[in-house]
């Protein structure tokens, strides 16, 4: 039984991001959100494109206004009016001026913007009455950005922000890489679609769906096949299918040791390589992970690309951690990102009394609260149990209690995973 350190070690090292020129989709600028840049962008344009003003008033040369005072205002002549979007047609003289609006382009030879409300328009002459600093309420050309250097570097996520500098510099389309494909499926005799009435001793399957979910929000395309019974015949066809369908394969039940428990054997039977069976945590321990190895594709320089196997418990608790825990993170970096996959874990407080027996590491569900700037962990008040999805449906975090912690008293600190934006 691995440690969940060793766990998460053994999977992250399993995980070839994509990196070969096939997994490279160039697609429109308003789809991209949510997708993860491939290649670093280099714009041939500075940021800002040319010198402007920031301010309403006058663009004027710093050395004719350097000495102005209320009481000796100093008289230059008005010379042109540029609004936004304006190419200027003058050269600034000494003792000239030029009417200017918020991000109109500076004229040449203007160095330094006036605001107009320390200005008094007399007819075609300003007169300026206090001294401004120099290069004052101007953006200079290539402040924010040099041209020919990374704008973006490669292996981001793509948001409203990222798209809207990519917009400034004028793509339209961007490199990205293809989303990653997950294979899902349910085992057991228990389970029953939605579309049907369960029986007596039959339940509907809710683990796909929250799966599902999961593997959208990360940006996946999801192949999902449905429920297979515990027959051997049934769950080799449909793990051989999904494992020619996708990179990664995700299974809930069959992974303890039960009678009716195939999916260690199924593996075996197709010729994976089984890392792991269990994990020491709880909930979460029958976790069996396994690597197929993809003999039609390789990366340069890398070894050849291993399609994922995670047979994830079939309790939903148990389910829902050992995916935020494990499955996330290797979903993020095989998309390509080149930092952030990782859990997010902040520490924090505890509201309540945490309790665990020591045996493994322990994984509580509870809710992330900020008061008075300062982030509480409040755990789940219902029945603390893997099949609990009551309690999982308003959970944001987990409280992790490590192994030999049996107690974590209010207002001790705990280590939390953040399993949902709060």
């Amino acid at each position: 039984m691995l440690s969940v350190r060793d766990a998460e070690s053994t999977i992250l090292n399993a995980v070839k991001p994509l990196g070969n020129q096939t997994d490279i989709e160039y697609i429109d600028l308003l789809t991209a959100n949510g997708r993860i840049l491939a290649s670093p962008v280099v714009s041939s344009r500075g940021f800002p494109h040319w010198d402007h003003a920031v301010m309403d008033g006058y663009a004027v040369r710093y050395q004719d206004v350097q000495h102005a005072r209320a009481d000796r205002p100093v008289i230059l002549q008005v010379v042109a009016e540029i609004k936004t979007g304006d190419e200027p047609s003058v050269m600034l003289e000494s003792g000239q001026a030029v009417r200017i609006f918020t991000g109109a382009m500076m004229p040449k030879g203007a160095d330094t913007v006036i605001m107009q409300e320390k200005t008094h328009l007399q007819e075609n002459r300003v007169l300026v009455f206090i001294a401004p600093q120099p290069r004052e309420f101007v953006i200079h050309q290539g402040e924010f950005y040099q041209a020919g250097n990374y704008l973006l570097p490669s292996g981001i996520v793509l948001g409203a922000t990222e798209i809207a500098l990519l917009a400034a510099a004028g793509r339209e389309k961007v490199s990205v890489f293809r989303s990653i494909r997950v294979a899902i499926f349910s085992t057991g005799n228990e389970l029953v679609t939605l579309e049907e009435l369960p029986k007596p001793g039959q339940i509907f399957d809710s683990n796909q769906y929250a799966l599902a979910t999961l593997m959208r929000q990360l940006g996946a395309e999801v192949l999902l096949l449905g429920i297979v019974p515990d027959d051997p015949i049934a769950l080799e066809q449909t793990i051989d299918y999904a494992i020619a369908s996708a990179d990664i394969v995700i299974s809930t039940g069959g992974v303890s040791v039960g009678d009716y428990d195939y999916i260690h054997k199924t593996l075996v039977s197709l010729g994976a390589t089984i890392h792991f069976n269990s994990v020491k945590m709880r909930p979460g321990k029958p976790l069996t992970f396994a690597t197929f190895l993809d003999e039609g594709l390789n990366y340069p320089g890398t070894d050849k690309l291993q399609k994922l196997y995670f047979g994830l418990p079939g309790n939903p608790g148990s389910a829902l951690v050992t995916c935020w825990r494990f499955v996330q993170p290797a979903v993020r970096k095989m998309s390509g990102m080149a930092r952030g996959w990782e859990g997010k874990l902040l520490k924090v407080k505890s509201s309540s009394e945490l309790q665990s027996n020591g045996k493994m590491e322990t994984y509580i569900q509870g809710e992330l609260k900020l008061g008075n700037g300062v982030h509480q962990f409040y755990q789940a008040e219902g029945k603390h149990s893997s099949a609990n999805l009551v309690n999982l449906a308003q959970t944001n975090a987990l409280a992790i209690l490590p192994v030999g912690k049996t107690i974590v008293h209010p207002g001790e600190e705990v280590w939390t995973l953040v399993v949902k934006e709060f």
